[in-house]
């Protein structure tokens, strides 16, 4: 899948967080895509975010952080 999609998807999410604090709006993006994204798109935004994650927002990168680990 084109990344710059990726990142598109994953910051609407992230927006949809971006209410709370974001320690828990980051938790939150990582459980959306451990539970509904499939392994293939975890693993490119999580390539993505280790070469520099441009164009991600600072809660989607976060939670992309999260389900690198």
């Amino acid at each position: 899948m084109d990344p710059e999609h990726l990142v598109a998807m994953v910051n609407e999410i992230a927006a949809f967080f971006a209410g709370e604090d974001p320690p828990k709006a980051a938790e939150n993006v990582a459980n959306h895509l451990r539970r509904y994204w499939d392994p293939r798109m975890r693993k490119q935004i999580v390539a993505h975010a280790g070469s520099g994650g441009a164009g991600l927002s600072d809660v989607a990168k976060a939670g992309v952080e999260l389900i690198a680990r």
